[in-house]
C-alpha cells in the first residue's frame, strides 16, 4: 500500500501546527519546520508546497545529512565539467532543479559553514553559482527547511550563522511530539491498524483489546508517529486470528531473551534488561497424579490442565509450538484451553 499523504489527528497541539503551516503556505517566504524525528516534518513541507501558488512546480527534497561535507555544495548548487576530480560533465544542482517550485532542506543543522555561506546568498539574492563557474544563475525557489535541533542554541555555539537563521525563520512551525498529542494515539493506532488489515486481506478489522490500548497510550513514543506506525503494523501482521482483537504489542523489535554477545566468540546470553516479550520460564515439572481419588473425572481434568499449563510455559506461550509438542492440532489445543478456562492470549 502506498503511503497516504494525509494528517491524522484531533489534538489541539497538532491542529494548531497544521493550521500555522496552512496559513503560511500561500506566502512566498521561507519556513522552518522544527520537530523530533518521526513527527511528520516532510508532510508539513509537502503541505506548504501543495497549498502554495507553486503547487504545479517541482518539490525537490534534499537530506543535508545524507551526503559527505565535500559534496553538499556540489549537490545544492551544481558544478561545471572538470571543476573537481570526478566532475566529468556539467550537473545542475538542487536549486536549479527546484526553479519555480519548492526546495525542502531536511536536517538543515548539519550544513557545513561554507555551505551555509552560499545558501545565505542564494536565499538573499535568488542566485546560485555552480562550482567552477564564474557567472551566477538566477533561480526562483522557495525554501522550506527542517531540523530536530534548536537552531538559536547552535547560533550561540557558533555552529550556525545567525544571519541565515534570521533569513529562514520568517515562519517557524514546531510540531508537537506524539506524547503531547492528547487523544491522537488511539486514533492513529486505529488508522494504521485498519490499513494493515486491508493489506493483509482481513475480512474485517477487529480492533485492539483494552489492555493493548492502555499499553499504547502509556508508552512514551521516542520515535513518534513513524514508530507508532511500525509498532501497529507489526502487531497486526503477527496476530494469529484476524477475527480476534489484537492484543500482543511489541514496542522494541530487537527485544529478545537472547542477545548477541559482542565478544569475538559470538556466544549468546540471556538479556538482563526489561523487554516486552516473555522471559524464559524456568524448567517446570508436572506433579505426579494421585494414585487414589474419589473424583476420577476431576483428577483427570486437573492433571490435563497442569500438563497444558506446563507445556505452554515451556514453549513461551506459543500455541502452535505447544500443540506440536503435545501431538495436537492447533484447533485441538485451543479447544482444550477453552475447556480448562486457560487464557487464549499470552500473559504479560
Amino acid at each position: 500500500m502506498e503511503r497516504a499523504n494525509q494528517f491524522v489527528g484531533q489534538s489541539l497541539a497538532f491542529l494548531d501546527a497544521v493550521e500555522r503551516a496552512s496559513r503560511a503556505a500561500p506566502l512566498n517566504r521561507p519556513v522552518l519546520v522544527i520537530g523530533e524525528r518521526g513527527t511528520g516534518k516532510e508532510l508539513i513541507a509537502e503541505r506548504l508546497h501543495h497549498l502554495s501558488s507553486r503547487w504545479a512546480g517541482p518539490l525537490v527534497t534534499m537530506n543535508c545529512a545524507a551526503l559527505p561535507e565535500n559534496l553538499i555544495e556540489a549537490e545544492l548548487f551544481g558544478h561545471e565539467a572538470g571543476s573537481f576530480t570526478g566532475a566529468a560533465k556539467t550537473r545542475h544542482g538542487r536549486f536549479e532543479e527546484a526553479d519555480g517550485g519548492t526546495l525542502f532542506l531536511d536536517e538543515l543543522a548539519t550544513l557545513s559553514s561554507p555551505a551555509q555561506d552560499r545558501l545565505l546568498r542564494a536565499v538573499e539574492y535568488g542566485e546560485v553559482t555552480r562550482i567552477g563557474a564564474s557567472k551566477p544563475i538566477s533561480v526562483d525557489v522557495r525554501i522550506v527547511a527542517a531540523t530536530n535541533e534548536h537552531l538559536p542554541k547552535l547560533v550561540e555555539q557558533g555552529r550556525f550563522r545567525a544571519d541565515l537563521l534570521d533569513r529562514l525563520s520568517f515562519e517557524v512551525v514546531t510540531l508537537p511530539p506524539l506524547r503531547a498529542r492528547k487523544g491522537d494515539i488511539p486514533l492513529l493506532a486505529e488508522h494504521f491498524g485498519r490499513r494493515m488489515a486491508v493489506e493483509l486481506d482481513w475480512p474485517n478489522w477487529p480492533g485492539f483489546t483494552a489492555r493493548a490500548q492502555a499499553e499504547l497510550e502509556a508508552y512514551r513514543w521516542p520515535g513518534n508517529v513513524r514508530e507508532l506506525r511500525n509498532v501497529i503494523e507489526r502487531a497486526v501482521y503477527r496476530a494469529e486470528d484476524p477475527e480476534r482483537e489484537v492484543d500482543a504489542i511489541q514496542f522494541d523489535p530487537f527485544a529478545s531473551p537472547w542477545v548477541l554477545d559482542p565478544d569475538p566468540a559470538g556466544a549468546v546470553e540471556v538479556a538482563t534488561h526489561s523487554v516486552q516479550t516473555f522471559a524464559v520460564p524456568p524448567e517446570t515439572s508436572v506433579p505426579a497424579p494421585a494414585t487414589t481419588t474419589d473424583d476420577l473425572r476431576g483428577a483427570v481434568n486437573a492433571y490435563e490442565k497442569a500438563l497444558l499449563e506446563d507445556a505452554l510455559a515451556r514453549h513461551r506461550y506459543n500455541q502452535r509450538s505447544t500443540a506440536a509438542a503435545l501431538g495436537l492440532s492447533y484447533d485441538q489445543l485451543r479447544h482444550a484451553m477453552k475447556r480448562h478456562q486457560l487464557a487464549l492470549t499470552s500473559p504479560t
